[in-house]
């Protein structure tokens, strides 16, 4: 899957995610977690992923399914998160969530300092 594939993928399920209708979201209990500590709420990262980028797209070496780090935005804030793809059942995973820190990205929250 190309990533131009994986953020349309993406950005259709969550427009289409509607709580207890049409369920296309699925949270790790890593991310739920992560969630809390960075004082996010599901719907910020819901809406932050229809209109994401995709930073960096991970092999399958390892994985079960197509992955990335995405960049969105909730309320001018940056946020990343960590995507697991499912075509056959036609929903995504949310991995890990966090507020990207100046330290270790760049200024447009895209690279990764080394």
């Amino acid at each position: 899957m190309r990533i131009e594939e994986k953020e349309a993928f993406i950005h259709r399920v969550a427009e289409e995610h509607v709580l207890e209708r049409n369920e296309k979201i699925m949270w790790s209990l890593h991310a739920v977690k992560k969630l809390r500590s960075e004082g996010y709420r599901k719907m910020h990262i819901e809406e932050s992923l229809k209109k994401c980028t995709i930073i960096e797209d991970y092999t399958m070496e390892g994985r079960l399914l197509p992955g990335c780090l995405t960049l969105g935005y909730f309320d001018s804030e940056p946020v990343h998160v960590v995507v697991a793809i499912d075509r056959d059942w036609d929903r995504i995973f949310i991995i890990t969530v966090y507020k990207p820190s100046a330290d270790r990205w760049s200024d447009d929250w895209k690279k990764r300092k080394i």
